[in-house]
């Protein structure tokens, strides 16, 4: 008679690792195993007549660090993150005050409003978004209306700033009202009642509880609009150039594949890089603060 297979005990100290192992086994598959083929691919060689050349060199990241070409595209991309990120802040920090201050029915009713957006396809926003910044878009034609002239809004900056803002804020606003509802009311009572304005109570109270919640919305939306690809893909025209839509154009325009795993691997470190600096000094000035 066979034996029966025993299970291990609640108590049994593999039980952790045997439970956690389908989601590291999921993890490495999709996640750093093509991760680690893009590095390998980024120190091969190209030639336009052969294809690939599978040997090691640091051309790649040499043609990307020397050429202005790069540099411009690496720094737009950064500057329109960092825009949205900013204005995703003075948006949304301000919207998920007021949706925690809001009693039911209401603040589920605005929730579902700011998360309603998550719902749709980017590429539909996108879309929606270029039908009302285009030359005879409703943006436009208000404008005509109001006795100006029309604005070139759309395959800008600013057009690709304001889809993203569209998109991000949701990324915003969560973690922002996840930190407030943790904030005790009664601390911001007691300091109105012992004569602090509004002000002094939102500045030494109310910021400070949610500067957390600040740091790790900004993280999101700065690494979400970094490695965007489908807004400024349609929002930004092919000249108006970014990081994501450059690695789309040496894998499927030029086939240059080793250039573009270089670029993006260089995206990611970049990102890192500027995630965990921002993060650093955010919580150093944060533990200042609450002492």
């Amino acid at each position: 008679m066979a034996k029966s297979c025993a299970l291990p005990s609640l108590s049994s100290p593999s039980l952790p690792y045997l439970l956690t192992a389908p989601g590291v086994i999921l993890f490495f598959t999709m996640v750093l195993v093509p991760l680690l083929l893009t590095l390998l691919l980024s120190f091969y060689g190209f030639d336009s007549g052969t294809g690939i050349i599978e040997k090691f060199n640091l051309n790649n990241y040499w043609q990307v660090f020397s050429d202005e070409y790069f540099h411009s595209i690496f720094l737009r991309t950064f500057w329109i993150a960092g825009l949205t990120t900013v204005i995703c802040i003075a948006i949304g920090a301000p919207e998920a005050y007021v949706l925690s201050r809001m009693g039911k029915p209401w603040r589920s009713i605005f929730l579902i409003v700011i998360l309603g957006p998550l719902l749709v396809s980017v590429v539909v926003r996108a879309f929606g978004w270029s039908m009302l910044l285009s030359a005879n878009g409703l943006v436009n034609s208000a404008i005509v209306w109001l006795g100006f002239a029309p604005l070139k809004l759309l395959y800008t900056t600013g057009a690709i700033v304001i889809a993203l803002v569209h998109v991000m804020l949701p990324f915003m606003v969560i973690p922002v009202w996840t930190s407030l509802q943790r904030l005790d009311p009664t601390v911001a009572q007691a300091a109105l009642s012992l004569n602090a304005s509004p002000a002094t109570v939102l500045r030494r109270i109310v910021l400070p509880q949610v500067l957390p919640g600040i740091l790790s919305g900004s993280l999101i939306v700065f690494g979400l609009s970094a490695s965007a690809f489908a807004i400024p893909g349609l929002l930004g025209g092919r000249r108006l150039k970014v990081v994501a839509t450059t690695v789309y154009d040496e894998f499927l325009g030029s086939l240059n594949w080793p250039l573009g795993a270089s670029i993006a691997i260089i995206l990611l470190l970049a990102n890192l890089l500027i995630m965990l600096s921002y993060n650093r000094v955010l919580e150093r000035k944060y533990s200042r603060t609450l002492g």
